[in-house]
């Protein structure tokens, strides 16, 4: 049997890897519920978060969720995220908590970027006001492994200085599951149920539980304009000149987030089974090919982190 990051999880062929994926994300969803006071999970209304709410309720079942949800909001969001976001906070009955990049840019705590530019390197700061606000110890994330090299080098339990800094060289090790939540006053510590997940794991998981997803996740008509190699939506945001040079394009989108900054794909898949397909033959990462900001270092991703990016 091969292994995997943590030695516990087969590959994600083999049978029984979803269930042992779902059994480790609980362990941990529920250490954290153990280790913590005042956790929040972040919902952004994407794929992975989706996944991730699914497995707290199921982690919990029978009772609330022990933590409320955060979504940290930049204003330039997929329509079709937030109504999405909205539908299941409803349907699960949490509490959402939302910190907005535009409160924080009307205060003066970070200057708001040029027309269409992306606002996500500014929810560093609005995550940071969040979590002083509301004196959150420990934010739960939906970050994987596999979608970037920065965030390829975390642990499960990601400790955060008293500046929301992470330094990947002052990490802990986590031996057989030992996840160690021991933060100083002003420290909080950031956890990823899913780190040992792929973005393969993620759809094969949507697809068996048959999740629901904003339907920007699937085949679709967009107005689109091509720009160094991606498909970026037309918007609100969108320049006279984007709008001019636009096509109508049969896409998807691997990932969401800020809308003037992340790409779609062309694609024909209408269901999870299709999007399976054209996950096993991508070539590259889902954020390596639709995020122009990840695009503008090698260490763009590590920067923003060590800034007290999720």
């Amino acid at each position: 049997m091969g292994t995997r990051v943590a030695g516990l999880i087969p590959d994600h062929t083999a049978p029984g890897a979803l269930d042992l994926l779902e059994a480790e994300a609980i362990h941990v969803l529920r250490e954290a519920a153990g280790q913590f006071d005042r956790a929040a999970l972040l919902f952004s209304g994407g794929k992975d978060s989706a996944v991730l709410l699914h497995v707290a309720t199921r982690a919990f079942a029978g009772a609330p969720l022990p933590f409320p949800l955060l979504h940290v909001d930049t204003g330039h969001n997929f329509a079709e995220v937030l109504q999405f976001r909205d539908r299941r906070v409803a349907e699960t009955g949490a509490r959402l908590e939302v910190a907005h990049v535009e409160e924080t840019i009307a205060a003066g705590r970070v200057p708001d970027v040029a027309a269409g530019q992306s606002r996500n390197a500014l929810q560093s700061r609005t995550l940071l006001d969040a979590i002083e606000q509301h004196r959150f110890d420990a934010l739960i994330g939906g970050g994987r492994r596999d979608e970037e090299k920065a965030r390829a080098k975390e642990r499960v339990f990601s400790l955060r200085d008293t500046f929301g800094g992470w330094d990947p060289h002052r990490q802990r090790p986590e031996l057989w599951r030992l996840y160690n939540g021991v933060h100083q006053p002003g420290e909080n510590v950031r956890v990823f149920p899913l780190s040992n997940w792929t973005e393969l794991d993620v759809w094969r998981y949507i697809a068996r539980e048959r999740l629901p997803l904003p339907a920007l996740y699937y085949a679709h008509d967009r107005d689109v304009v091509e720009r160094d190699g991606m498909l970026l939506a037309i918007t609100e945001w969108s320049s006279d000149a984007d709008r001019a040079a636009a096509s109508t394009r049969r896409v998807r989108y691997r990932t969401v987030g800020d809308a003037i900054s992340t790409g779609a794909v062309e694609s024909n898949a209408t269901d999870a089974d299709a999007v399976l397909t054209e996950v096993t033959l991508a070539e590259q990462s889902e954020r390596g090919a639709t995020r122009a900001d990840d695009r503008t270092s090698d260490a763009a991703m590590e920067d923003r982190k060590r800034e007290g990016y999720f």
